[in-house]
């Protein structure tokens, strides 16, 4: 008994220790995102409230934690309040096997990537809960735009990630960082990191693939009933799951954790370092697409999913399973 307590104790702290960074990281990532726009755009951004506007987020917040939580009277309440939490909460739990070191990671589990990729695609239930719940035709719209939309690009970043596969020989996330200590595989897979990059976009409903909460057709699409506290945990499941994206290509493509130069003195700096820095550079990405590609329309978004990323991404993995056979480089010859 004492030892299933200690057991529990462990992991209550590794998990703690995890997700409050996580939440931290949300919070400062959205005033990183507005202070991109700004300076794409030519504007100030946030720069009031703290130095350079960093408690803008924190201020934020509290507005939400005070605002006045309205549920609609014809909406299923039950389902209504499930969703945020759903979304909110499978956007967190899937943090459990990125690796921030050499096993430094809460869950360092054989099958990562297909925990990660089971996680992701549960991810589209709590957007169809809150715009069915919503009892609302603009709501209901956004969460059926948002169900095609994000099965639609799974698939591609699916069939992506075969590729880094076979390049390793294991779906362990620590493998697939160690497998890149000679060469990063954004190199030989480039065209692949592209498509993820975009499939990234669209998975996490950015802009320039924002349809399901396009503003100027369907007013905040699966979000528009919900206020207060409903809605900014939305805002934390959304945020959350683009740094897991930029996490999970860093992981697969930039090295993880590994220093990009092995070499004295950059051997010393501390491995979640370097996997930070990554995170960061893929998220400023994020940010300055959304200030610069204007919005696809919703047959667009559909033919480039399907009639270019789905079949191009099948043919590189001809092309990869093809080459590594040929010069009998498959893992474990």
């Amino acid at each position: 008994m004492i030892e299933y307590i200690s057991i529990l104790f462990d992991q209550t702290y590794k998990i703690l220790f995890l997700l409050v960074p996580v939440l931290v990281s949300v919070a400062m990532m959205v005033w990183l995102d507005r202070r991109v726009w700004a300076f794409v755009q030519k504007r100030r951004g946030p720069n009031v409230v703290g130095p350079f506007g960093l408690l803008q987020s924190l201020a934020d917040a509290l507005k939400y934690m005070f605002k006045e939580i309205i549920i609609p009277a014809s909406s299923n309440k039950v389902i209504f309040i499930l969703a945020p939490v759903t979304t909110m909460t499978l956007a967190l739990i899937a943090w459990a096997v990125i690796p921030f070191g050499d096993l430094l990671v809460i869950s360092n589990i054989n099958v990562g990537i297909l925990y990660l990729f089971a996680v992701s695609s549960l991810g589209v239930y709590g957007i169809i809960m809150g715009g069915w719940a919503s009892n609302s035709k603009y709501p209901f719209l956004g969460a059926i735009r948002s169900a095609a939309q994000m099965v639609s690009y799974e698939v591609s970043i699916g069939v992506i990630i075969i590729n880094v596969l076979l390049c390793v020989g294991s779906l362990n996330l620590n493998d697939i960082v160690k497998a890149q200590h000679n060469i990063w595989f954004i190199i030989p897979l480039f065209p692949m990191f592209v498509i993820f990059f975009i499939s990234a976009l669209a998975e996490t409903n950015r802009p320039p693939f924002d349809l399901p909460e396009a503003e100027a057709e369907l007013v905040a699409g699966y979000q528009t009933e919900y206020s207060g506290m409903m809605y900014a945990m939305f805002w934390l499941g959304e945020y959350a799951n683009i740094l897991l994206m930029c996490s999970l290509g860093s992981i697969l493509f930039l090295g993880g954790w590994l220093s990009p130069i092995d070499l004295y003195p950059f051997t010393l700096i501390p491995s979640p370092f370097w996997l930070i820095i990554k995170i960061l550079i893929l998220f400023i990405l994020f940010a300055l697409v959304k200030a610069i590609v204007p919005r696809y329309r919703y047959d667009q978004l559909m033919r480039l999913g399907w009639k270019i990323f789905l079949p191009f991404s099948l043919l590189w993995v001809v092309i990869t399973s093809s080459y590594l056979f040929y010069f009998d480089l498959l893992p474990g010859n």
